[in-house]
């Protein structure tokens, strides 16, 4: 029975990428070795590297004073490497959700944090709006997609001061001005490559302006300079990751990706907006395109096991929701085919008919 993975991460990867890094593990390049095995330093994966970065500056439009750092630790090691490089004296975050909470907590040890705009009065489901940023800020940060809750940003915001974003969750699913944006980081688990690599796009202007010592190791300049070989990279996400964005590029970059990620989370949200078993949990406006998440009707929270237990046998993989949500979350990231929604589509379908 063919699988639809809808886990939220570590998520689905094109099956091109996969194809060519399980050949890379046994041989890597015609060199005789694994990929795994293979040092960093040679000029294989040098060549890797920087067609890795070139892609991203490619699809990403980005203007030359903007720099790609590939790195380890993930987006909670970015959580404090981000006030470690730029806060100085105040800091201002939107908090949508338990990733942007978290952001905020390691900010705080570097200086005074404040909450711009919150959505936890409504347990996080919609994306604040209209909110005054102080002019004072060293820089704003947000979470353009909240992978628990479901809400995305569907615009890039204007800021008067820098401003810094966690986009783990949709980085590459849409067009976005990167000149809005002083810093850009994420994880890369849900759309680029296997957890293990971490991206930072950094605007170089924004860099030594803070007064304490930054280790080395947590210095964006480091990164920068050394072309992220200061030490041994993750090799193998980066591969990967190469191979997502060739595969990107040759679907018709961004733009078309967002057409197709637009097309397949319209076709499940339709759904469980018809459906008399399910509903939405977020507002309208704010649902993310990359997390889809819904829950059993009124009068029908019984029902729960059950789809649960029918979804998995007509192959959904990955639909339980978050224990702070419930219900259930149909990850939607790139790599998804419109396959996999559909079929996800006609499984509710047929639940609804046995059930109803």
């Amino acid at each position: 029975m063919k699988k639809h993975n809808f886990g939220a991460g570590p998520a689905v990867l094109p099956q091109e990428a996969l194809d060519n890094a399980a050949k890379a593990v046994l041989d890597f390049e015609g060199m005789g070795i694994s990929l795994l095995t293979c040092s960093h330093r040679t000029k294989e994966f040098q060549a890797v590297m920087d067609e890795t970065v070139a892609l991203f500056k490619e699809l990403l439009h980005l203007p030359d004073n903007y720099h790609v750092v590939l790195v380890g630790g993930g987006a909670s090691t970015q959580f404090y490497m981000v006030p470690f490089n730029l806060l100085e004296k105040k800091a201002g975050y939107v908090n949508t959700g338990v990733w942007a909470k978290k952001a905020l907590k390691e900010a705080q040890g570097f200086g005074e944090v404040v909450t711009v705009a919150s959505s936890e009065d409504k347990n996080f489901s919609y994306i604040p709006k209209g909110f005054d940023i102080p002019t004072d800020l060293d820089y704003l940060h947000i979470t353009t997609n909240n992978t628990i809750f479901g809400t995305e940003y569907h615009q890039d915001i204007d800021s008067p001061v820098p401003l810094v974003a966690d986009m783990s969750s949709d980085i590459l699913s849409r067009p976005i001005d990167v000149t809005k944006y002083a810093l850009i980081y994420g994880g890369a688990q849900k759309n680029l490559a296997p957890a293990g690599v971490t991206f930072a796009i950094v605007r170089d202007d924004i860099l030594g302006k803070v007064s304490r010592h930054i280790p080395t190791m947590i210095d964006y300049r480091t990164h920068i300079n050394e072309g992220s070989m200061f030490n041994t990279p993750p090799v193998f996400p980066i591969y990967v990751m190469r191979d997502t964005l060739r595969w990107i590029k040759n679907l018709g970059g961004v733009e078309k990706m967002y057409q197709i990620n637009q097309a397949k989370a319209q076709l499940i949200y339709d759904e469980i907006d018809r459906n008399s078993l399910f509903k939405g949990t977020v507002a309208v406006d704010d649902r993310s395109l990359m997390n889809i998440c819904f829950v059993p009707s009124d009068g029908h929270e019984d029902l729960y096991d059950a789809f649960m237990k029918f979804s998995k046998s007509k192959g959904m993989v990955g639909l339980k929701g978050h224990r702070l949500v419930g219900g259930f979350r149909a990850s939607t990231y790139n790599a998804l085919p419109m396959e996999s929604a559909q079929a996800l589509v006609e499984c509710t379908q047929e639940f609804e008919k046995m059930h109803a």
